[in-house]
């Protein structure tokens, strides 16, 4: 048995939330030349599987207007300080609105952002902070002006309108009011696309680059049919305006992608994929989840290939997995395999309620069950994000260590440093 899996299976046979996941042995993970320089529209393999490498989901982290999903965002200045201490470089979620349009009438909402984006920028130049554009829009978008920019860019008469929500929605009804009072927009219509663009054009103004489209190809329900025409014309074009509005004249683009990503003409619309982890309950071991390839859609090893955004070809396009977090189901803490929900949570949720030395074996165990199952694929560690208690009750999980300026800390911090130290150079 080679040293490297030996450490590995003892490591795992020690842990209480979770077990070794009974798959063949591991690949052999190249060493990775870390590297994050990048500019005009291109960014090498070897410095995208960088950032994703050192990805950290801080959810609306960026966000200033004091609308967050769970109220105040507390101890803001201790996140600083741990995304410093660990060595994040990719900030995933950091700035979205999710059904608020409204906000995008108040420059401040997107000017705060960008200070702060500055100020970190001071501390490392090199940081990516992500974006969200999600599979949501509300009537609220009514009430926003479509810049003269927006019309320009479709070659469209410029005139004086605000945005049409009625003009987003699916015309057969397929997502229509799914959101309550949101609906999922038909990214095959030309009014979404102005929408997503105006909002993308605005997000690397602000310092963002790179952008989350959410769940690709629930907006897909007429462009996969058309060999998802809509999505790269949004893409093409929000690209090509990264070439002179984004910071490094480059912006990255991702979704949650079931199939492993969207390949059109053998080329990947997207730059790389994101989904949840899909953590697979272990029956009659209450709270306890492992990793499994080919459970549910989960895409560990299934990513497709083709030529990338940036030019490059490969086989497998590299992911990112992350804690979802989707909400809770109608039956907490009972096991049901066929769902998506960890004994009746969401990924996060479940996470959060385990105690804290679990937490942390279960970090480290999907970190490294990920690294030796397939070498494209890379954990984003959670850093802050919400989680749903049932009865109406949301709180926030946050990695940081626990402090006077970290109330809400639950001590995964070192558990991240540790290991991303561990594996500087590979």
């Amino acid at each position: 048995m080679k040293k490297g899996l030996f450490i590995l299976i003892t490591l795992l046979a020690g842990m209480t939330a979770c077990k070794k996941d009974d798959t063949p042995a591991g690949v052999k993970r190249q060493p990775l030349e870390r590297n994050y320089t990048f500019s005009n529209g291109v960014m090498p393999r070897n410095v995208l599987e960088s950032y994703l490498s050192r990805a950290i989901s801080l959810t609306e982290f960026v966000n200033s207007d004091g609308f967050y999903s769970d109220g105040p965002y507390l101890d803001k200045e201790d996140d600083k300080r741990m995304l410093k201490n660990i060595g994040a470089k990719f900030i995933s979620r950091a700035l979205y609105s999710w059904g608020v349009e409204d906000r995008f009438n108040n420059p401040a909402f997107l000017n705060n952002a960008k200070a702060l984006i500055e100020e970190m920028h001071q501390f490392d130049n090199d940081i990516i902070f992500q974006g969200g554009i999600f599979e949501i829009v509300t009537p609220s978008v009514n009430n926003i002006p479509v810049p003269a920019w927006v019309f320009q860019e479709y070659g469209l008469p410029v005139v004086t309108r605000n945005f049409v929500y009625n003009n987003m929605i699916n015309l057969q009804g397929n997502g229509v009011g799914q959101w309550g009072t949101g609906s999922v927009p038909d990214i095959s219509r030309t009014e979404t696309q102005m929408f997503f663009f105006f909002l993308a054009r605005q997000f690397m103004q602000a310092g963002i680059e790179a952008l989350h489209f959410g769940q690709v190809e629930l907006m897909a329900m007429e462009d996969r049919n058309n060999n998802y025409a809509g999505w790269n014309n949004l893409l093409t074009r929000i690209r090509n305006a990264a070439k002179t509005v984004a910071r490094r004249g480059t912006v990255i683009c991702d979704g949650h992608m079931a199939g492993g990503g969207i390949v059109a003409d053998g080329k990947l619309v997207f730059d790389f994929v994101s989904f949840p982890m899909r953590i697979k309950e272990i029956g009659g071991e209450p709270q306890k989840g492992e990793l499994k390839k080919f459970f549910l859609d989960a895409i560990y090893g299934i990513t497709n290939g083709g030529i990338t955004p940036s030019g490059w070809t490969c086989e497998q396009v590299p992911y990112l997995v992350e804690f979802d977090n989707y909400g809770i189901s109608d039956h907490p803490n009972v096991s049901s395999i066929a769902d998506h929900w960890v004994w009746g949570y969401d990924e996060i949720t479940w996470f959060y309620l385990q105690p804290e030395t679990e937490k942390n074996e279960f970090l480290s165990y999907a970190h490294n069950w990920i690294r030796h199952i397939d070498n494209i694929g890379y954990l984003s560690m959670p850093g802050s994000r919400v989680v749903s208690l049932g009865g109406g009750q949301i709180t926030r999980y946050r990695a940081n260590t626990q402090s006077a300026t970290s109330t809400q800390g639950q001590n995964q911090e070192e558990t991240i440093k540790k290991l991303w130290s561990n594996e500087q150079n590979n």
